[in-house]
């Protein structure tokens, strides 16, 4: 339905150049006519909106036609859609609709919307607009879609950047970033805490590396940020702001997202404490209990080795590959679900067995080594301090007797 709405925006604005040279539009409007805008969205509630989202305003101040154009359109219903996203080949298109009734939207679900006017020169502004009207075209509007180096909002920055010469790179990426890729995530997921820990766990150390301002401006409210302290030549060779005016079009009404990420790591060592706690008490005194935990436990640290492995190996999702939680949780974990099933009949471990808990346990070591070891990116440390205890419990319990 959005397809069909941008495919009609955009003939509509064509005819309008090619049969109606007396009526401005943003399709015929001098550069001078043309009034640009970045309007950034704030948070949603479902966790696709979480990362907020913008466009680009052009508006003829003649007419006062205004249209936004955005690069956040994907369909539910789009072929094989899942098994894309989970293979990471996410298929987006760009859109555009009349800024009132785009932004209209935003103000009924709750969501800020920001409006900051643009210092570019009516050439600059031209070629905004031509650049737009042909990236709109059917042909051209698709992309291969990337949370954090290829999404909405970088396609938002990439143009203007294009328009104004290269300008918004140069002195974004002189900067440092204020946060890494995996902090964003986590602070802004962390209203879906079960999201924001899987999230958390499946990321690799791709998330971890340091950022600079023109990396971290995948999202919109960073780049909006940013924005802020651009300086551009004013045509008389004085650099003047980026940003003309800024203007709250209507606030949030929902819960805004905390400034900073949480720290996970109390409260998964409590977690993973209390849960080796429990395994070496029921190990003594609840034997049905201790299988169960313990059958609870192994199965999750497999299924999750395995879908590590399957991020790794048979998906584009880069951000998940060479993850270091995988020395933690690993199908070898299977291994031992019999052994556990048998000890409540009090059947002791193999010498086999024994072998394959000696070998997670050097894996658990070898993962401490590598985050302390100086260099190391992952920040895994809320993992570590979650499994160390659970593995000891289990290779305690489990042992050969």
């Amino acid at each position: 339905m959005k397809l069909a709405g941008r495919n009609l925006l955009l003939l509509a604005l064509w005819l309008l150049a090619a049969f109606s040279p007396a009526r401005a539009s943003i399709a015929n409007a001098p550069g001078a006519n043309l009034q640009v805008s970045l309007v950034t969205y704030g948070p949603g509630e479902t966790y696709w909106e979480r990362f907020g989202h913008d466009a680009i305003e052009l508006r003829d101040t003649v007419s006062g036609e205004a249209v936004n154009f955005n690069y956040g359109v994907f369909d539910f219903n789009e072929a094989n859609f899942f098994v894309n996203f989970a293979r990471g080949r996410m298929h987006y298109l760009m859109d555009a609709a009349p800024s009132d009734l785009d932004e209209r939207y935003y103000v009924d679900a709750g969501r800020s919307v920001t409006r900051q006017a643009l210092a570019l020169s009516p050439a600059q502004a031209a070629a905004l607009r031509d650049f737009l009207l042909w990236n709109l075209r059917p042909e051209n509007a698709g992309y291969a879609y990337d949370y954090y180096v290829d999404n909405c909002t970088t396609r938002v920055r990439d143009a203007l950047d294009k328009a104004l010469g290269g300008v918004l790179a140069a002195q974004l990426k002189a900067r440092p970033g204020s946060m890494t890729y995996r902090q964003q995530t986590v602070r802004l997921m962390s209203a879906q805490p079960w999201l924001m820990l899987v999230l958390d766990l499946g990321l690799g150390p791709y998330a971890d590396r340091p950022l600079d301002g023109w990396q971290e401006s995948f999202l919109p409210e960073v780049l909006q940020a940013q924005l802020r302290a651009v300086r551009v030549d004013d045509g008389h060779g004085v650099l003047q702001p980026l940003v003309r005016d800024e203007h709250l079009v209507s606030p949030n009404r929902l819960q805004a997202p905390p400034a900073a990420a949480p720290d996970l790591r109390l409260p998964l060592a409590l977690a993973g404490l209390l849960l080796a706690g429990l395994l070496v008490l029921a190990r003594r005194r609840w034997p049905p209990g201790y299988v169960l935990l313990g059958t609870l436990y192994l199965l999750a640290a497999g299924l999750v080795g395995v879908l590590l492995l399957v991020l790794w190996t048979l998906t584009t999702h880069h951000s998940a590959w060479a993850n270091a939680n995988l020395l933690l949780f690993n199908p070898l974990a299977f291994v031992l679900l019999p052994t556990l099933w048998r000890a409540r009949r009090g059947v002791g471990a193999s010498r086999f067995i024994d072998g394959v808990l000696a070998l997670q346990l050097l894996a658990c070591l070898v993962a401490v080594l590598l985050h302390l070891l100086p260099g190391t990116v992952q920040q895994n440390q809320p993992w570590l301090l979650f499994a160390l205890p659970c593995w000891l419990a289990l290779a305690w319990s489990l042992r050969r007797r």
